[in-house]
């Protein structure tokens, strides 16, 4: 048996669908977090108040132009462990919700701004945007790796350290790649698929005779 067939033996595939699940609980709570801190700033943008909206809008832009490893390193060193022990996981989602947070802010704005002009189900585009922040949000939870959390890549990383063979460890990484990009993309082609009907349900309302 080849070195790589030893490694994709035994406890390997369990142990990555597990590190994937760390991955989706990552998004999942980065999501969230950035949903409870990005309407507030949403609300604000869309308020009528110039100050909110030049307020809201800065800080927007501050959490849009975080870079992730930089928001890591400040929840691993500057923040005391006696005060706030966060878990890796935890720590990770934190470091991401800077985008969720931004991405919900401009998602919640426009919705904001269709719910007001009465199209109600322009509104609802916000639901499949929010989901494609969420399987982006999957694709950078990879940075888990960076810090010891046991995830798919870094799963496939330890594999692949294994290998002797260049060969053997560009299949394994195209393995992982099919296994988190299929279905990846097919939550993304039921995005694509749901912004489409709800367009199409939009362009029917205005069409019809009032």
């Amino acid at each position: 048996m080849s070195p790589l067939l030893q490694r994709l033996g035994g406890d390997f595939l369990p142990t990555f669908l597990g590190g994937m699940l760390v991955n989706f609980e990552v998004a999942f709570l980065a999501l969230v977090v950035g949903l409870i801190v990005g309407m507030p700033l949403a609300l604000a943008r869309a308020s009528t108040s110039t100050a909110a909206i030049r307020g809201a809008a800065t800080v927007i832009g501050l959490m849009r132009a975080a870079p992730t490893f930089v928001v890591m390193f400040f929840l691993l060193n500057v923040i005391p462990r006696d005060v706030i022990a966060l878990s890796g996981v935890m720590t990770v989602a934190l470091s991401l919700v800077p985008y969720s947070a931004a991405y919900a802010a401009d998602a919640g704005v426009e919705a904001l701004q269709q719910w007001r002009r009465g199209s109600h189900v322009g509104a609802l585009l916000f639901l499949p945007n929010m989901t494609r922040a969420f399987f982006v949000v999957v694709m950078s939870s990879g940075a888990a790796a960076a810090i010891g959390v046991t995830e798919g890549i870094s799963v496939i990383l330890r594999q692949s350290e294994l290998l002797t063979s260049l060969a053997g460890r560009l299949v394994l990484f195209a393995i992982g790649v099919a296994m988190f990009g299929i279905p990846l993309q097919l939550g993304f082609a039921f995005i694509r698929w749901v912004q489409r009907a709800l367009a199409s349900h939009m362009t029917r309302r205005q069409a019809s005779p009032s």
